[in-house]
Protein backbone atom coordinates (compact mmCIF):
# COMPACT_ATOMS: atom_id res chain seq x y z
CA UNK A 1 0.00 0.00 0.00
CA UNK A 2 1.69 3.18 -0.98
CA UNK A 3 0.24 6.90 0.23
CA UNK A 4 -0.89 8.15 -3.10
CA UNK A 5 -3.96 7.09 -3.12
CA UNK A 6 -5.84 9.81 -4.58
CA UNK A 7 -10.07 10.82 -5.78
CA UNK A 8 -11.66 9.16 -8.36
CA UNK A 9 -15.15 9.97 -9.77
CA UNK A 10 -17.48 8.45 -11.31
CA UNK A 11 -19.03 9.92 -15.16
CA UNK A 12 -20.03 12.91 -15.36
CA UNK A 13 -19.11 13.99 -11.72
CA UNK A 14 -21.74 11.97 -10.42
CA UNK A 15 -19.97 10.75 -7.07
CA UNK A 16 -16.52 11.71 -6.32
CA UNK A 17 -15.24 8.94 -4.05
CA UNK A 18 -11.37 8.23 -2.65
CA UNK A 19 -9.54 5.62 -4.10
CA UNK A 20 -7.01 3.20 -2.65
CA UNK A 21 -4.87 1.44 -5.34
CA UNK A 22 -4.76 -1.44 -3.26
CA UNK A 23 -6.12 -4.93 -5.20
CA UNK A 24 -8.11 -7.11 -2.37
CA UNK A 25 -6.84 -10.79 -2.35
CA UNK A 26 -9.11 -13.65 -0.83
CA UNK A 27 -6.04 -15.95 -0.30
CA UNK A 28 -5.25 -13.53 3.08
CA UNK A 29 -8.37 -12.03 3.18
CA UNK A 30 -7.25 -10.91 6.80
CA UNK A 31 -4.17 -8.80 5.68
CA UNK A 32 -5.98 -7.47 3.10
CA UNK A 33 -8.52 -6.32 5.01
CA UNK A 34 -6.51 -4.93 7.30
CA UNK A 35 -4.19 -3.03 5.14
CA UNK A 36 -7.47 -0.96 3.29
CA UNK A 37 -8.72 0.12 6.98
CA UNK A 38 -5.18 1.27 7.66
CA UNK A 39 -4.84 3.51 5.32
CA UNK A 40 -8.66 4.21 5.11
CA UNK A 41 -8.09 5.69 8.98
CA UNK A 42 -4.69 6.07 10.55
CA UNK A 43 -6.50 5.89 13.95
CA UNK A 44 -7.12 2.32 13.10
CA UNK A 45 -3.50 1.78 13.23
CA UNK A 46 -2.10 3.90 16.14
CA UNK A 47 -5.04 3.60 18.76
CA UNK A 48 -6.08 1.35 21.66
CA UNK A 49 -7.60 -1.94 20.78
CA UNK A 50 -7.66 -4.76 18.02
CA UNK A 51 -9.02 -4.53 14.93
CA UNK A 52 -11.50 -7.59 14.48
CA UNK A 53 -12.96 -8.72 11.03
CA UNK A 54 -15.72 -10.90 10.77
CA UNK A 55 -15.97 -13.13 7.14
CA UNK A 56 -19.56 -12.95 5.90
CA UNK A 57 -20.35 -15.67 3.50
CA UNK A 58 -23.77 -15.28 2.57
CA UNK A 59 -23.62 -13.89 -0.85
CA UNK A 60 -22.44 -16.18 -4.19
CA UNK A 61 -20.84 -13.31 -5.92
CA UNK A 62 -19.01 -11.36 -3.74
CA UNK A 63 -16.70 -11.83 -0.71
CA UNK A 64 -17.71 -9.37 2.72
CA UNK A 65 -15.98 -8.79 5.34
CA UNK A 66 -17.19 -6.39 8.34
CA UNK A 67 -14.06 -4.64 10.21
CA UNK A 68 -14.49 -3.39 13.68
CA UNK A 69 -11.85 -1.48 15.90
CA UNK A 70 -12.21 -2.41 19.46
CA UNK A 71 -11.50 0.24 21.17
CA UNK A 72 -11.63 -0.65 25.17
CA UNK A 73 -14.14 0.89 27.14
CA UNK A 74 -16.76 1.28 23.82
CA UNK A 75 -20.15 -0.51 23.99
CA UNK A 76 -21.20 -2.75 20.91
CA UNK A 77 -23.39 -0.25 19.05
CA UNK A 78 -21.00 2.07 19.49
CA UNK A 79 -18.47 -0.50 18.00
CA UNK A 80 -20.58 -0.91 14.92
CA UNK A 81 -21.72 2.43 14.52
CA UNK A 82 -17.82 2.83 13.36
CA UNK A 83 -17.35 -0.72 11.51
CA UNK A 84 -16.08 -0.71 8.10
CA UNK A 85 -17.70 -3.52 5.23
CA UNK A 86 -14.93 -4.03 2.83
CA UNK A 87 -16.70 -5.69 -0.45
CA UNK A 88 -14.57 -7.78 -2.79
CA UNK A 89 -15.64 -8.21 -6.09
CA UNK A 90 -16.10 -11.73 -7.47
CA UNK A 91 -13.38 -12.56 -10.46
CA UNK A 92 -14.68 -11.81 -13.89
CA UNK A 93 -18.21 -9.70 -12.73
CA UNK A 94 -17.55 -7.00 -14.65
CA UNK A 95 -19.27 -9.29 -17.52
CA UNK A 96 -22.91 -9.05 -15.65
CA UNK A 97 -22.37 -6.12 -13.17
CA UNK A 98 -21.47 -2.36 -14.28
CA UNK A 99 -19.68 -0.57 -11.77
CA UNK A 100 -20.26 2.95 -12.08
CA UNK A 101 -24.19 2.39 -12.22
CA UNK A 102 -23.43 0.67 -8.77
CA UNK A 103 -21.66 3.53 -7.36
CA UNK A 104 -24.30 6.21 -8.70
CA UNK A 105 -27.20 3.94 -6.95
CA UNK A 106 -25.29 3.74 -3.92
CA UNK A 107 -24.36 7.19 -3.87
CA UNK A 108 -28.01 8.32 -4.20
CA UNK A 109 -29.37 5.86 -1.79
CA UNK A 110 -27.02 6.98 0.37
CA UNK A 111 -27.73 10.85 -0.34
CA UNK A 112 -31.15 9.91 0.87
CA UNK A 113 -30.63 8.13 3.76
CA UNK A 114 -31.83 4.93 2.24
CA UNK A 115 -27.89 3.20 2.04
CA UNK A 116 -24.76 3.12 4.43
CA UNK A 117 -22.05 6.22 3.81
CA UNK A 118 -19.64 5.06 1.25
CA UNK A 119 -15.91 5.53 2.32
CA UNK A 120 -13.99 4.35 -0.24
CA UNK A 121 -13.24 2.02 -3.41
CA UNK A 122 -10.50 0.24 -4.23
CA UNK A 123 -9.03 -1.64 -7.26
CA UNK A 124 -11.57 -4.80 -6.84
CA UNK A 125 -14.42 -3.28 -4.56
CA UNK A 126 -16.12 -0.96 -2.17
CA UNK A 127 -15.76 0.12 1.11
CA UNK A 128 -18.53 1.84 3.06
CA UNK A 129 -20.37 2.48 6.75
CA UNK A 130 -21.82 -1.02 8.55
CA UNK A 131 -25.62 -1.20 8.92
CA UNK A 132 -26.47 -2.47 12.98
CA UNK A 133 -29.33 -5.09 12.68
CA UNK A 134 -29.74 -8.87 11.81
CA UNK A 135 -29.41 -10.10 8.31
CA UNK A 136 -32.14 -11.99 7.41
CA UNK A 137 -32.31 -16.15 6.57
CA UNK A 138 -35.69 -16.71 4.07
CA UNK A 139 -37.69 -17.74 7.30
CA UNK A 140 -37.36 -14.19 8.67
CA UNK A 141 -38.44 -12.92 5.22
CA UNK A 142 -41.49 -14.80 5.66
CA UNK A 143 -42.62 -13.21 9.09
CA UNK A 144 -45.40 -10.71 8.75
CA UNK A 145 -43.52 -7.99 11.13
CA UNK A 146 -40.86 -8.28 8.21
CA UNK A 147 -42.22 -8.83 4.75
CA UNK A 148 -44.49 -5.95 5.92
CA UNK A 149 -41.48 -3.55 6.37
CA UNK A 150 -40.22 -4.68 3.58
CA UNK A 151 -42.99 -3.75 1.24
CA UNK A 152 -42.93 -0.39 2.97
CA UNK A 153 -39.48 0.12 2.47
CA UNK A 154 -39.60 -1.27 -1.13
CA UNK A 155 -42.51 1.14 -1.86
CA UNK A 156 -40.78 4.15 -0.83
CA UNK A 157 -37.68 2.46 -3.25
CA UNK A 158 -39.94 2.54 -6.08
CA UNK A 159 -42.09 5.84 -5.15
CA UNK A 160 -39.18 8.24 -4.32
CA UNK A 161 -36.23 7.41 -6.10
CA UNK A 162 -35.68 9.01 -9.51
CA UNK A 163 -34.08 6.46 -11.98
CA UNK A 164 -32.61 9.51 -13.80
CA UNK A 165 -29.53 8.72 -11.35
CA UNK A 166 -29.15 5.41 -13.33
CA UNK A 167 -29.58 5.34 -16.46
CA UNK A 168 -28.02 6.92 -20.00
CA UNK A 169 -28.71 7.57 -23.62
CA UNK A 170 -28.25 4.20 -25.60
CA UNK A 171 -26.77 4.45 -28.95
CA UNK A 172 -29.70 3.48 -30.87
CA UNK A 173 -28.19 2.22 -33.84
CA UNK A 174 -26.06 -0.21 -31.69
CA UNK A 175 -27.19 -3.35 -30.86
CA UNK A 176 -27.75 -5.04 -28.19
CA UNK A 177 -27.96 -1.27 -26.69
CA UNK A 178 -31.32 -0.59 -28.55
CA UNK A 179 -32.92 -3.59 -28.28
CA UNK A 180 -36.33 -3.51 -25.40
CA UNK A 181 -36.03 0.26 -25.46
CA UNK A 182 -39.40 0.11 -26.63
CA UNK A 183 -37.92 2.23 -29.76
CA UNK A 184 -40.31 4.08 -32.75
CA UNK A 185 -39.78 6.75 -35.41
CA UNK A 186 -36.31 6.67 -33.60
CA UNK A 187 -37.90 7.79 -29.83
CA UNK A 188 -37.58 5.50 -26.93
CA UNK A 189 -40.40 4.74 -24.45
CA UNK A 190 -38.46 2.38 -22.13
CA UNK A 191 -35.13 3.94 -20.16
CA UNK A 192 -31.92 2.59 -20.77
CA UNK A 193 -30.78 0.58 -19.53
CA UNK A 194 -33.96 -1.80 -17.96
CA UNK A 195 -33.98 -5.35 -16.72
CA UNK A 196 -34.72 -6.25 -20.68
CA UNK A 197 -31.42 -4.89 -21.96
CA UNK A 198 -29.58 -6.54 -18.68
CA UNK A 199 -30.77 -9.89 -19.95
CA UNK A 200 -29.66 -9.34 -23.20
CA UNK A 201 -26.53 -8.11 -22.43
CA UNK A 202 -26.12 -11.67 -20.36
CA UNK A 203 -27.58 -13.42 -23.14
CA UNK A 204 -24.76 -11.71 -25.66
CA UNK A 205 -22.02 -12.94 -22.75
CA UNK A 206 -22.63 -16.67 -22.73
CA UNK A 207 -20.68 -18.51 -24.84
CA UNK A 208 -21.33 -19.83 -27.84
CA UNK A 209 -18.35 -21.99 -29.18
CA UNK A 210 -20.59 -25.65 -29.68
CA UNK A 211 -24.03 -25.93 -31.56
CA UNK A 212 -25.41 -26.94 -28.12
CA UNK A 213 -24.58 -23.58 -26.47
CA UNK A 214 -25.49 -21.63 -29.69
CA UNK A 215 -29.09 -23.42 -30.11
CA UNK A 216 -29.47 -22.65 -25.81
CA UNK A 217 -28.96 -19.02 -26.76
CA UNK A 218 -30.92 -19.20 -29.42
CA UNK A 219 -34.02 -20.30 -27.34
CA UNK A 220 -32.85 -17.25 -24.97
CA UNK A 221 -33.02 -15.01 -27.25
CA UNK A 222 -36.74 -15.83 -28.61
CA UNK A 223 -37.88 -15.95 -24.91
CA UNK A 224 -36.55 -12.83 -23.64
CA UNK A 225 -37.88 -10.92 -26.96
CA UNK A 226 -41.43 -12.62 -26.52
CA UNK A 227 -40.85 -11.49 -22.67
CA UNK A 228 -40.06 -8.03 -23.65
CA UNK A 229 -43.18 -7.34 -26.10
CA UNK A 230 -45.95 -8.88 -23.72
CA UNK A 231 -44.58 -7.39 -20.34
CA UNK A 232 -42.50 -4.58 -21.33
CA UNK A 233 -44.96 -2.17 -21.13
CA UNK A 234 -46.27 -2.94 -18.32
CA UNK A 235 -47.70 0.33 -16.67
CA UNK A 236 -46.61 1.17 -13.13
CA UNK A 237 -49.09 2.71 -10.69
CA UNK A 238 -48.67 5.96 -11.28
CA UNK A 239 -48.67 7.29 -14.91
CA UNK A 240 -45.82 8.32 -16.47
CA UNK A 241 -43.81 5.54 -13.67
CA UNK A 242 -43.86 2.17 -15.77
CA UNK A 243 -40.41 1.76 -14.68
CA UNK A 244 -39.06 2.53 -10.50
CA UNK A 245 -35.93 2.67 -9.65
CA UNK A 246 -35.72 -1.11 -8.36
CA UNK A 247 -32.61 -3.44 -6.62
CA UNK A 248 -33.49 -6.54 -8.75
CA UNK A 249 -31.57 -8.80 -6.01
CA UNK A 250 -33.70 -8.28 -2.86
CA UNK A 251 -32.78 -11.26 -1.27
CA UNK A 252 -32.74 -12.64 2.24
CA UNK A 253 -28.99 -11.58 2.64
CA UNK A 254 -29.45 -7.84 1.46
CA UNK A 255 -32.40 -7.35 3.76
CA UNK A 256 -31.20 -5.78 7.05
CA UNK A 257 -33.37 -5.30 10.33
CA UNK A 258 -32.11 -3.05 11.78
CA UNK A 259 -31.99 -2.41 15.36
CA UNK A 260 -33.66 0.16 17.46
CA UNK A 261 -31.93 3.31 17.91
CA UNK A 262 -29.90 3.82 20.60
CA UNK A 263 -30.17 -0.08 21.47
CA UNK A 264 -28.67 -3.49 20.88
CA UNK A 265 -31.77 -5.68 21.02
CA UNK A 266 -35.04 -6.47 19.88
CA UNK A 267 -38.34 -4.49 19.01
CA UNK A 268 -41.64 -5.21 17.89
CA UNK A 269 -41.48 -2.43 14.78
CA UNK A 270 -38.48 -3.14 13.79
CA UNK A 271 -37.37 -0.90 10.27
CA UNK A 272 -35.55 -2.60 7.69
CA UNK A 273 -32.72 -1.40 5.22
CA UNK A 274 -31.65 -3.05 1.81
CA UNK A 275 -27.82 -3.48 1.09
CA UNK A 276 -25.64 -4.09 -2.04
CA UNK A 277 -27.08 -2.39 -5.02
CA UNK A 278 -24.91 -4.11 -7.80
CA UNK A 279 -27.93 -5.06 -10.41
CA UNK A 280 -30.22 -1.44 -9.45
CA UNK A 281 -31.42 -1.30 -12.47
CA UNK A 282 -35.19 0.37 -13.91
CA UNK A 283 -37.64 -1.89 -13.81
CA UNK A 284 -41.50 -2.53 -13.62
CA UNK A 285 -42.23 -2.75 -10.08
CA UNK A 286 -43.61 -6.25 -10.40
CA UNK A 287 -40.70 -7.84 -11.67
CA UNK A 288 -38.68 -6.31 -8.09
CA UNK A 289 -41.84 -7.92 -6.23
CA UNK A 290 -41.83 -11.22 -8.02
CA UNK A 291 -37.89 -11.57 -7.93
CA UNK A 292 -38.07 -10.43 -3.99
CA UNK A 293 -40.89 -13.41 -3.41
CA UNK A 294 -38.96 -15.85 -5.44
CA UNK A 295 -36.23 -15.25 -2.86
CA UNK A 296 -38.47 -16.64 0.11
CA UNK A 297 -37.03 -19.79 -1.58
CA UNK A 298 -33.65 -19.19 -0.74
CA UNK A 299 -30.91 -20.67 -2.43
CA UNK A 300 -32.04 -24.07 -1.97
CA UNK A 301 -35.20 -23.40 -3.94
CA UNK A 302 -37.34 -24.87 -1.15
CA UNK A 303 -40.65 -23.90 -2.68
CA UNK A 304 -42.85 -24.12 0.12
CA UNK A 305 -41.62 -21.09 1.35
CA UNK A 306 -43.01 -18.98 -1.62
CA UNK A 307 -45.30 -16.25 -0.56
CA UNK A 308 -49.27 -17.45 -0.88
CA UNK A 309 -52.03 -15.38 -2.41
CA UNK A 310 -53.10 -14.32 1.36
CA UNK A 311 -49.24 -13.17 2.51
CA UNK A 312 -49.02 -11.56 -1.07
CA UNK A 313 -52.20 -9.80 -0.50
CA UNK A 314 -50.70 -8.24 2.89
CA UNK A 315 -47.73 -7.22 1.26
CA UNK A 316 -48.88 -5.42 -1.30
CA UNK A 317 -51.04 -3.28 0.99
CA UNK A 318 -48.27 -2.43 2.81
CA UNK A 319 -46.36 -1.75 -0.35
CA UNK A 320 -49.22 0.25 -1.59
CA UNK A 321 -49.69 2.38 1.24
CA UNK A 322 -45.83 3.20 1.14
CA UNK A 323 -45.57 4.01 -2.64
CA UNK A 324 -48.41 6.23 -2.89
CA UNK A 325 -47.42 8.25 0.63
CA UNK A 326 -44.03 8.70 -1.45
CA UNK A 327 -45.37 9.64 -4.40
CA UNK A 328 -48.10 11.96 -3.79
CA UNK A 329 -48.51 15.59 -4.30
CA UNK A 330 -50.89 18.01 -3.67
CA UNK A 331 -53.84 16.92 -6.32
CA UNK A 332 -53.54 13.45 -5.30
CA UNK A 333 -54.47 14.00 -1.56
CA UNK A 334 -58.49 12.95 -2.52
CA UNK A 335 -57.54 10.36 -5.16
CA UNK A 336 -55.45 8.11 -2.63
CA UNK A 337 -57.69 6.35 -0.64
CA UNK A 338 -60.03 5.68 -3.73
CA UNK A 339 -57.38 4.38 -6.06
CA UNK A 340 -56.04 1.97 -2.99
CA UNK A 341 -58.21 -0.82 -3.78
CA UNK A 342 -57.48 -0.77 -7.73
CA UNK A 343 -53.73 -0.30 -6.95
CA UNK A 344 -53.54 -3.58 -4.68
CA UNK A 345 -55.96 -5.37 -7.55
CA UNK A 346 -53.67 -4.68 -10.35
CA UNK A 347 -50.53 -4.94 -8.66
CA UNK A 348 -51.71 -8.69 -7.42
CA UNK A 349 -52.46 -9.44 -11.11
CA UNK A 350 -49.28 -7.88 -12.79
CA UNK A 351 -47.43 -9.82 -10.29
CA UNK A 352 -48.78 -13.04 -11.02
CA UNK A 353 -47.93 -12.41 -14.30
CA UNK A 354 -44.26 -11.62 -13.63
CA UNK A 355 -43.66 -14.87 -11.48
CA UNK A 356 -41.72 -16.43 -13.77
CA UNK A 357 -39.24 -13.98 -14.98
CA UNK A 358 -36.89 -14.10 -11.88
CA UNK A 359 -36.27 -17.23 -12.57
CA UNK A 360 -35.15 -16.81 -16.08
CA UNK A 361 -33.16 -13.37 -14.80
CA UNK A 362 -31.27 -15.72 -12.45
CA UNK A 363 -30.82 -18.70 -14.68
CA UNK A 364 -28.89 -16.79 -17.54
CA UNK A 365 -27.02 -15.11 -14.63
CA UNK A 366 -26.13 -18.29 -13.38
CA UNK A 367 -25.18 -19.98 -16.38
CA UNK A 368 -22.50 -16.83 -16.72
CA UNK A 369 -21.70 -17.22 -12.93
CA UNK A 370 -20.51 -21.43 -13.98
CA UNK A 371 -18.09 -19.73 -16.52
CA UNK A 372 -16.10 -17.36 -14.06
CA UNK A 373 -16.93 -17.88 -10.66
CA UNK A 374 -14.35 -19.31 -8.47
CA UNK A 375 -16.89 -19.16 -5.33
CA UNK A 376 -17.74 -22.20 -4.47
CA UNK A 377 -20.97 -22.51 -5.18
CA UNK A 378 -23.20 -24.87 -7.49
CA UNK A 379 -23.95 -22.61 -10.01
CA UNK A 380 -24.81 -24.83 -13.10
CA UNK A 381 -27.57 -26.67 -10.98
CA UNK A 382 -28.68 -23.58 -9.98
CA UNK A 383 -29.01 -22.13 -13.38
CA UNK A 384 -31.10 -25.50 -14.27
CA UNK A 385 -33.25 -24.82 -10.92
CA UNK A 386 -34.09 -21.57 -11.92
CA UNK A 387 -34.79 -21.88 -15.92
CA UNK A 388 -36.65 -23.93 -14.66
CA UNK A 389 -39.24 -22.47 -12.65
CA UNK A 390 -39.34 -20.07 -15.85
CA UNK A 391 -40.89 -23.15 -18.04
CA UNK A 392 -43.42 -24.21 -15.10
CA UNK A 393 -44.65 -21.07 -15.11
CA UNK A 394 -45.04 -20.68 -18.79
CA UNK A 395 -46.62 -23.86 -19.49
CA UNK A 396 -48.96 -22.68 -17.07
CA UNK A 397 -49.38 -19.44 -18.68
CA UNK A 398 -50.26 -21.05 -22.15
CA UNK A 399 -52.03 -23.98 -21.03
CA UNK A 400 -49.57 -26.55 -22.02
CA UNK A 401 -49.12 -28.18 -18.97
CA UNK A 402 -52.65 -28.80 -18.00
CA UNK A 403 -53.40 -29.96 -21.66
CA UNK A 404 -50.58 -32.56 -21.29
CA UNK A 405 -51.91 -33.73 -18.37
CA UNK A 406 -48.72 -33.18 -16.14
CA UNK A 407 -48.50 -32.69 -12.76
CA UNK A 408 -48.44 -28.67 -11.38
CA UNK A 409 -45.00 -27.68 -9.98
CA UNK A 410 -44.66 -27.55 -6.68
CA UNK A 411 -43.69 -23.87 -6.91
CA UNK A 412 -46.56 -22.96 -8.90
CA UNK A 413 -49.12 -25.27 -6.38
CA UNK A 414 -47.25 -23.12 -3.61
CA UNK A 415 -47.93 -19.73 -5.86
CA UNK A 416 -51.81 -20.65 -6.38
CA UNK A 417 -52.61 -21.81 -2.56
CA UNK A 418 -54.64 -19.48 -0.95
CA UNK A 419 -53.28 -19.39 2.55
Amino acid sequence: MTSTDHPAGTANGVLNLRHIPYHFTNEDADKSALELVHTLDGEWKTAEGPVVFVRFTEGITNTLTKAVKRKPGRRQSEIDREAVLIRAYGKGTDVIIDRERELKAHNLLASMGLAPPLLARFDNGLMYRFIPGDVCTPEDLRKPEVYRAVARRLGQWHGSLPISAITSTPNLNVMPASKHCGVKDGKQSRPYPNVWTVMQQWIEALPSSTEAERSRNETLNQELAWLSTTLGDTPGLVEGRDYVFSHCDLLSGNVIIQYPMGADGEGDERPVSFIDYEYATPAPAAFDIANHFAEWAGFDCDYNGIPTKSQRIDFYKHYVGSFRSHTISDNDNVAMEVDFHNDVVQLNKQVDLFRGVPGFYWGIWSLIQAMISQIDFDYSSYAELRLAEYWAWKAELDGSREREGKEMSLRERRWASES
